[in-house]
């Protein structure tokens, strides 16, 4: 419960105070939301197959964040940050896709 109410005071806040990102970590974000949607991703499948653990959680999601804008950071200085970041978006959103199966077998054991 208290994950939930978290979420909607966030998105309160969020809508209230309309915070802006600076526009040079605008080209990270996309990455970071995708980064962080795989972390959540697999959290709830670790959840569904009772091996979940905060920390690993939690370390998994700042990793994940921090590699990927870590990675299009250095295609964008060595002048292939479009190429990085498609690549970066196709690694992980197979690891969700793959993560939503095994979470669809999961609820529904189909």
């Amino acid at each position: 419960m208290i994950p939930v109410i978290g979420l909607i005071i966030g998105v309160i806040v969020g809508i209230a105070l309309e915070p802006g990102l600076p526009s040079f970590l605008q080209p990270y974000l996309p990455i970071a939301i995708v980064a962080a949607m795989d972390a959540m991703f697999g959290g709830l499948r670790a959840f569904l197959d009772g091996v979940f653990t905060d920390r690993v959680f939690v370390v998994s999601f700042v990793s994940n964040v921090l590699i990927a804008a870590l990675i299009v950071w250095v295609g964008d200085r060595i002048g292939v940050g479009s190429q990085l970041s498609t690549a970066v978006v196709v690694v992980l959103g197979i690891r969700i896709f793959t993560n939503a199966a095994a979470i669809r077998r999961a609820l529904f054991h189909a």
